[in-house]
């Protein structure tokens, strides 16, 4: 894939404003959700072929909190899409001041290796419903996920619409090269600090979503028996 040439077919589609009606947007969220639960044996196999994760693991923390968050933006993007009356000041008598939702255009998604499948769906599924275009990028470190969201996402978009890039570091660059509307990063601080210094170049707008550390304080009031299970249940998920 050229991904310079995706890019700038990607933003033509954005401007024949396509992305924009509502009804276009929860049509392709339902096809991701409809085309997720038909192959959820198959992103199980996946995500226990790259982490080892069990069936009811990788549904419980990942394919249904993914379907979840489709379900949720097929239900409630008309209300967020909406023309929302506001305030007119008196200075502006007999005007109509409105506040109108509008999309970012062409985003760029870069995902993490914990958990690929989840936090490469559930961003895409809130890019998709605010009307934007997509690029993804899943982890490298998670190869078999990684194909089948390729495979999952073909099936469902053209690529002038959503289009998903593998790959390495050298992707990570080509990628970051480009110019987007919005970039969405999940992943390490050392990586996040690149992203963000690639987007500042061309006042590119960010999210960054970065590991750290979890600490975890139990104090003089706490149940021992029942925080020490739910430590457990922390640490050892995933």
């Amino acid at each position: 894939m050229n991904i310079h040439d995706t890019v700038e077919a990607q933003r033509a589609f954005f401007r024949t404003g396509a992305t924009l009606p509502v009804a276009f947007r929860v049509a392709a969220l339902k096809k991701l959700r409809d085309t997720i639960r038909a192959r959820e044996d198959d992103i199980a196999a996946a995500l226990r072929q790259d982490l080892g994760k069990s069936d009811y693991e990788s549904y419980m923390c990942e394919t249904g909190l993914a379907l979840s968050e489709l379900s949720h933006m097929i239900r409630h993007t008309p209300r967020y899409a909406r023309q929302q009356r506001v305030h007119t000041p008196l200075a502006q008598f007999a005007a109509r001041s409105y506040r109108q939702p509008t999309p970012y255009g062409n985003t760029l998604i870069l995902s993490p290796w914990n958990y690929p499948f989840l936090l490469t769906i559930d961003p895409l599924a809130d890019a998709i419903a605010a009307g934007n275009t997509a690029i993804v990028k899943p982890s490298a470190y998670s190869p078999a996920t990684s194909q089948l969201v390729k495979e999952l996402i073909a099936d469902c978009f053209p690529p002038e619409y959503v289009a998903v890039v593998t790959g390495g570091r050298a992707e990570n660059t080509a990628l970051l090269d480009e110019k987007y509307d919005l970039i969405f990063f999940t992943g390490s601080q050392s990586v996040g600090k690149t992203v963000l210094r690639k987007a500042a170049e061309t006042l590119t707008p960010a999210v960054l979503e970065l590991g750290g550390k979890r600490p975890c304080i139990v104090d003089d009031t706490a149940k021992i028996a029942r925080a020490a299970r739910r430590i457990v249940v922390g640490k050892f998920l995933n």
